[in-house]
């Protein structure tokens, strides 16, 4: 296996110019705080340009550089509720006059050489605060590049939802104590969508808006960015590095979102750096979001920065697992697409760490249909 370069991101933001709270510049500076080395903003039906780039921090003998890029947040303002978010990159230009048809908004995106992600898919209501959920309803639709498998401002309005009222605080001050893992039908239909042999990139984020509560005189920022940029993550695995042109690196950043050369970190638990799927077989190799013939069988390989308890799984079912071990080795001998999580004890709780994009091992029984 070839070097890889790892870079790790947050891909669904917002700002003033829908409903976030801090503009490009210091949403930059959260990010380079957290240690993020990209970020993309992505405010509702409206693709703000002019802004992206590098941005920097520190000195001279200490700078530090984050590139931020724009895509947005496309639904239709006039369907209620506002159901069916779907994040958009790299189309360079707006397409929020196609939202009232989410496939044609998907062929859009497509025809512009973007990629496109259906966020939050099982959002669920705030009913204490009267807010509706937001979940993606139509499933008819295809095309996409893939999920938001984990929106992790979605896990804590799950937690004030189904929680007591303690719960819901605990969840809107200390978050980390309360959220557990994706919601558990989002990774049920990635599964079932990867067992049909499609093709489903997923992506982890904050959905960060840099929440500001206001009693009076009082104002506290319970969500500030730099926090959710700590959490949930995208990490990135590319063969080139990136250079500090940012044309250049934004290429290579989408590139390796839509082969789903990326994982899922809940990097509060830890950082999830150095985290490895691998596939090893006559018909060659592959990482993460690549596929391969199966052959005679091929040797799986998940390996973890920390003792932790490894589960690699098969549309939907465990097929192998490693407790309290760094690694995880498994000869396939059937075809299908190959995912792996792994959980680590947090606050006393286990909890979803890292969630791998697939390996797709292709047989006469299981085809994978061809990236767009």
């Amino acid at each position: 296996m070839s070097l890889l370069y790892e870079y790790s991101g947050n891909l669904h933001v917002h700002t003033p110019y829908s409903d976030g709270e801090a503009y490009h510049a210091e949403i930059a500076q959260a990010a380079l705080l957290a240690g993020l080395d990209f970020i993309i903003v992505t405010d509702h039906n409206v693709l703000v340009q002019g802004v992206e780039g590098y941005y920097s921090s520190g000195d001279s003998a200490d700078r530090r550089h984050v590139l931020l890029l724009t895509g947005e947040e496309i639904h239709d303002r006039m369907r209620l509720p506002q159901v069916n978010h779907l994040l958009v990159y790299g189309t360079g230009r707006e397409l929020a006059a196609c939202a009232a048809d989410p496939q044609a908004l998907i062929n859009a995106v497509n025809a512009a050489n973007g990629l496109c992600f259906l966020a939050h898919p099982h959002d669920t209501p705030l009913e204490r605060f009267s807010e509706p959920a937001i979940p993606w309803e139509d499933w008819q639709v295809r095309g996409f590049t893939g999920l938001e498998i984990w929106n992790y401002m979605s896990s804590v309005k799950q937690v004030i939802n189904e929680g007591t009222f303690w719960q819901a605080l605990r969840a809107a001050f200390r978050p980390e104590e309360v959220v557990i893992a994706p919601n558990p039908l989002t990774l049920a239909k990635w599964d079932a969508l990867l067992s049909a042999g499609e093709r489903v990139v997923g992506i982890g984020n904050s959905d960060a808006h840099g929440t500001v509560v206001r009693r009076g005189l009082i104002k506290h920022t319970i969500f500030p960015y730099d926090f959710l940029f700590s959490c949930v993550n995208t990490h990135i695995l590319s063969a080139q590095p990136l250079n500090g042109d940012w044309q250049h690196d934004k290429a290579i950043i989408y590139k390796a979102l839509r082969q789903g050369h990326a994982y899922i970190g809940y990097d509060l638990l830890g950082s999830t750096r150095q985290f490895r799927f691998s596939a090893h077989g006559q018909h060659g190799t592959a990482i993460m979001g690549d596929s391969l013939k199966l052959g005679s069988g091929v040797t799986l390989q998940a390996l973890a920065g920390a003792r932790s308890h490894i589960k690699l799984i098969r549309h939907g079912k465990v097929v192998a697992e490693a407790v309290d071990r760094e690694n995880l080795t498994y000869t396939a001998q059937q075809g299908g697409a190959y995912r792996v999580e792994v959980w680590r004890i947090f606050k006393g709780k286990p909890r979803a760490w890292i969630l791998s994009n697939p390996i797709y091992l292709e047989d006469a029984t299981y085809r994978v249909a061809s990236s767009l």
